[in-house]
């Protein structure tokens, strides 16, 4: 097995990629998804010199990578991060406390949509993506609805019935769970925003399957897994390399810095069959986005995304996109739409 090192610190590829092959390049930021389809065909394992890092782009080379001891991050959250295999959370919440959470956040979900129901445009991103994972938590760890909701937008501060507060909660069971499970989770609030943000581009840009979705209410799991499959709100994972590392055939020595790409690797036409579109009937779209089904985080983010979309469609049953919109995404190691225009009917 070939050992790979950096340009002039040891062996190199025996074909280097052209300077214009990097993450930092304009190839990278004008089409993302062209550049990994580029990495994944001609470059799966390719030196970045602009980034000073490896980049990994195939599923089969990327998975087991971010579950292996030898690649380290940098200092974790409280909980898990993209790829994680085994939840690194030793604290388990109780079955009420999600109950409780769920509640809370459906309660938020609905005034956010409520909002801008009667609106003949509004921007999802900025007045419910944003809000409603950020809402949700301070609404369970005893700050108002209304506090931290109701000025941003310039209305008063709504009452505390708005939502259920630390009060309210602590005189039912499981109130000290709730406040305790979202104050975890808190750390996950923005990528949570951006994954909603791009699970309702992705309905939105797919009307018959936003009907199918209205039909069966219980097909929001599906989609959501789907969006994080084409869509995931992390598309770079850095590493470092601890001890040598077999990676795509060859061998990264100790202290390189790699670059896991899950924006490609969750685009992988040998993995998913047709990977650029959304299909939320696709069987086990093995997504990396947020860690193991029983980790405490991606419970909370689905949950999140669950409510986020019954208070939508419930509030907006005509809900479509703006006249001649077009959702984009942004973002380098994060990716999601900054803007989401809607008609609300």
């Amino acid at each position: 097995m070939t050992t790979v090192e950096p340009p002039g610190a040891g062996p190199t590829p025996a074909a280097p990629a052209p300077p214009e092959c990097s993450l930092l390049g304009p190839a990278a930021r004008n089409d993302p998804y062209a550049f990994y389809r580029t990495l994944r065909e001609e470059h799966p394992l390719l030196w970045d010199d602009r980034l000073e890092a490896w980049l990994v782009s195939r599923y089969a080379d990327v998975v087991p990578a971010l579950g292996d001891p030898r690649l380290v991050g940098p200092r974790r959250g409280t909980c898990c991060g993209p790829g994680t295999v085994h939840c690194v959370q030793e604290y388990s919440a109780p079955e009420s406390a999600f109950d409780l959470l769920r509640e809370v956040c459906a309660r938020t979900a609905y005034v956010l949509a409520r909002r801008i129901a009667g609106r003949q445009e509004a921007d999802l991103v900025e007045e419910f993506c944003r809000w409603l994972p950020t809402g949700t938590i301070a609404a369970a760890t005893g700050l108002s609805y209304g506090a931290v909701m109701g000025r941003p937008y310039g209305g008063p501060a709504r009452s505390r019935a708005a939502a259920p507060c630390a009060t309210d909660l602590g005189r039912r069971r499981g109130g000290t769970g709730v406040a305790l499970l979202a104050a975890r989770c808190a750390d996950q609030a923005a990528l949570t925003g951006q994954a909603i943000a791009s699970l309702m581009a992705n309905l939105l840009e797919n009307p018959e399957q936003l009907e199918l979705v209205k039909a069966v209410p219980a097909l929001i799991g599906q989609a959501w897994d789907e969006s994080l499959r084409r869509n995931p709100p992390v598309h770079v994972v850095l590493r470092r390399v601890i001890r040598d590392v077999a990676i795509s055939g060859a061998t990264i020595p100790a202290g390189a810095a790699v670059a896991l790409l899950v924006g490609a690797a969750t685009r992988d036409p040998d993995r998913f069959a047709d990977p650029d579109t959304f299909d939320l009937h696709r069987a086990n779209p093995g997504g990396l986005a947020f860690g193991p089904a029983d980790c405490p985080a991606a419970r909370v983010a689905e949950l999140q995304a669950d409510c986020a979309v019954n208070a939508l469609l419930t509030a907006m049953p005509g809900l479509r996109p703006a006249d001649d919109f077009e959702a984009v995404e942004c973002g380098l190691l994060t990716r999601a739409p900054r803007l989401l225009l809607i008609r609300p009917s």
